[in-house]
């Protein structure tokens, strides 16, 4: 590890951190006591997000958990000691900016932002500019958020920007001609290939850009968790959409091959919010940033034909690609990130 600090860029290689695919967030929190820190975690009324909140805020640290209806969260959360409810809807730029407004007025530093929210393989929806559902929601709004939100970063001096992915981003990388699927048929595993191999890139890119200000940006993949509320399309009150299919339809839809499948191992909420959160305090990425981890650690670079499932591909920590997401993300949501 002390060689890969020396780096320009952090080498996209396992650390041999001493956690494993059974660890907790609980585990990685460990004793840290993170009071006087401050963590926006989307999503974080619900799955992964709700126990990467829970721990977070049981560590200390004040935790602000945006959600689309507010009220309809207060049930999940409560009970969680220093954790705020705010509204924001991630497919709509005027709440977005109105969310970031009231946090940066606060005049407060922002350690984490562990942009946790997400839907999965949805049926073809636009939102009002037109762009594709998943995109929007999975990227465009993180983007737009993490770009208004800069100035507290910044302020924190030193801060992560974490982006919850997942392994589908191997079923494909950002077609960067047609992110809307305009001119090309529209499928619900690779838009939501599309938008996970971005949320990487993004990561990617960020931590390029920031990292002179002492914020440093990851990418995670949480592990395959049965019970994770992005195991839904949408909420009935966005659509009323149906739960996704059992696990196994997923793999088969999504073209998973069983040889790309294997080992698998499912893991818990407690274990799936552990990346995120290793990835947020862990002093083991003291000066090193820009790669996409799993299971507490840093992931394996894997070439294109690799068929395990494990590691990241190379379309997603392409930085070339990552550069040209960036200005088709500024130019899609006319947010200009000032870095």
């Amino acid at each position: 590890m002390e060689a890969q600090k020396h780096n320009h860029r952090t080498v996209q290689a396992p650390l041999a951190t001493g956690f494993d695919v059974q660890t907790t967030a609980k585990e990685v929190i460990g004793g840290l006591n993170l009071t006087g820190k401050v963590a926006i975690v989307t999503g974080g009324y619900s799955g992964i997000g709700l126990e990467t909140s829970r721990v977070l805020a049981e560590a200390g640290a004040t935790v602000i958990v945006p959600a689309r209806t507010p009220e309809k969260a207060i049930a999940a959360v409560s009970g969680i000691p220093g954790l705020e409810l705010e509204a924001l809807d991630l497919m709509d730029p005027a709440s977005i900016d109105s969310f970031a407004q009231r946090f940066i007025v606060s005049g407060r530093p922002l350690h984490f932002l562990i942009n946790s929210a997400g839907i999965m393989a949805a049926p073809l929806a636009r939102d009002t500019r037109g762009y594709e559902s998943q995109f929007a929601t999975n990227h465009l709004g993180h983007f737009q958020l993490t770009a208004r939100l800069w100035p507290a970063l910044k302020q924190a001096g030193q801060a992560r920007v974490i982006s919850v992915s997942s392994r589908a981003h191997r079923l494909g990388g950002v077609d960067l001609s047609d992110p809307s699927f305009e001119r090309r048929e529209y499928d619900k595993w690779k838009a939501y290939a599309q938008s996970k191999s971005a949320n990487v890139l993004f990561a990617v890119a960020l931590d390029d850009k920031a990292k002179a200000y002492g914020v440093r940006a990851f990418a995670v993949h949480p592990g395959l968790i049965p019970s994770s509320g992005i195991g839904r399309f949408l909420e009935s009150e966005e659509g009323g959409v149906k739960p996704i299919q059992t696990l196994q339809s997923v793999k088969e839809e999504g073209g998973l091959s069983p040889s790309m499948e294997q080992p698998d191992f499912m893991k818990t909420t407690e274990q799936g919010a552990a990346t995120s959160v290793w990835c947020a305090v862990s002093e083991q990425l003291d000066s090193l940033g820009g790669v996409y981890c799993e299971d507490a650690d840093i992931a394996e670079a894997v070439p294109a034909d690799s068929v395990q499932g494990s590691g990241v591909w190379p379309w997603a920590v392409d930085r070339e690609s990552a550069g040209r997401l960036w200005v088709l993300s500024e130019q899609m949501t006319g947010v200009k990130f000032n870095i």
